[in-house]
């Protein structure tokens, strides 16, 4: 499953996605994973929660961003939740169509039962029509 949590610069879509994180981490069985731009919010997730800086890594475009993804669900069959901070960002998808990558994102997901948690930097109508079902909340 894929949800977003859409809303403009500032509306406060990181703070609700590390609180939601922090809270499936006291029901989660598995692990989770938290992928971010830096790792400036390293002291506010969990320390069970995984925290990985995309900026580390040589990740230019939307196909390497679903690789890059990819990479980590196979080094963790546990994997249960991935919350992606500045989506649009960390993805190299900004004032770009996301509409291929979400539906990836969204296969990805089914087969490997792994949820992903995105923070989108937009207005819910202005998201694509294939991805309004996704919305989990636009602040």
């Amino acid at each position: 499953m894929v949800q977003i949590i859409a809303g403009k610069k500032g509306k406060g879509k990181t703070k609700y996605l590390l609180d939601m994180a922090n809270n499936a981490v006291k029901e989660s069985k598995g692990s989770i994973v938290y992928l971010d731009k830096s790792s400036k919010h390293m002291y506010e997730l969990s320390n069970k929660i995984r925290l990985i800086n995309v900026a580390e890594f040589p990740v230019h475009s939307a196909e390497a961003f679903v690789g890059f993804i990819c990479g980590i669900i196979s080094q963790d069959h546990d994997l249960e939740v991935m919350y992606l901070d500045s989506f649009l960002k960390l993805a190299g998808l900004e004032g770009e169509d996301i509409s291929a990558t979400l539906a990836e994102l969204d296969q990805v997901s089914t087969k490997y039962h792994v949820n992903f948690v995105l923070s989108i930097s937009m207005d819910g109508e202005e998201l694509p029509a294939s991805a309004k079902d996704m919305v989990l909340v636009a602040l």
